[in-house]
């Protein structure tokens, strides 16, 4: 059965926006000349075990003016831009993305993941969307969450885990950009 799989990107006390919605402490760029080959290499074997992208409406809403058009990420820019996507909307009725194929949009996020989770095909992959990982926590169907842990702190803005959370550590990985993945099973 394939996986639900909440990746995000954090400060070391557990901001994943800042006040303002930013993330200016995202350190650790995957895809520039100067980058870390094994950094590059874990963030490409994600992608690469992964042909599905969830994206709640606000992170669709950041997103699809950019990655669509964004050839300088290389290949990984193409992988994600290929994989399937869904959106979770009560407001769209439609989920262009550039001249790839649209993402379709779901008035029922948890309904739709669980009949994919039941459809054969590699991991599914939920992308920043911090409300719609909220909810999808509660309706208990995320099955791992892959923390990039930031060398930084903020102090306020939005927790990556707002209620109390048992988790499981699958991987701990830590890089010269400072960086550590983390990637724990959630416990039921």
């Amino acid at each position: 059965m394939r996986k639900l799989i909440v990746q995000q990107w954090v400060t070391v006390d557990n901001i994943a926006a800042e006040e303002d919605g930013g993330l200016s402490f995202v350190s650790g760029e995957p895809f520039s000349e100067t980058t870390d080959p094994a950094f590059k290499a874990s963030v490409m074997g994600f992608i690469d075990a992964v042909d599905t992208l969830i994206l709640g409406a606000n992170t669709y809403a950041q997103a699809k003016g950019y990655w669509p058009y964004a050839g300088e990420q290389g290949e990984y820019g193409e992988k994600l831009n290929n994989l399937t996507k869904f959106v979770a909307s009560s407001k769209l009725d439609d989920a262009p993305w550039g001249d790839f194929p649209a993402a379709t949009v779901t008035r029922d996020p948890a309904a739709t993941i669980r009949e994919l989770k039941e459809q054969s095909g590699k991991d599914i992959w939920l992308w920043g969307s911090l409300k719609l990982m909220h909810s999808l926590l509660d309706a208990g169907i995320v099955d791992e969450i892959t923390l990039l842990v930031c060398p930084a702190s903020r102090g306020k803005g939005t927790r990556i885990f707002e209620d109390r959370q048992d988790l499981k550590l699958i991987e701990a990985t830590s890089f010269e950009n400072g960086v550590a993945v983390l990637r724990y099973e959630i416990k039921k």
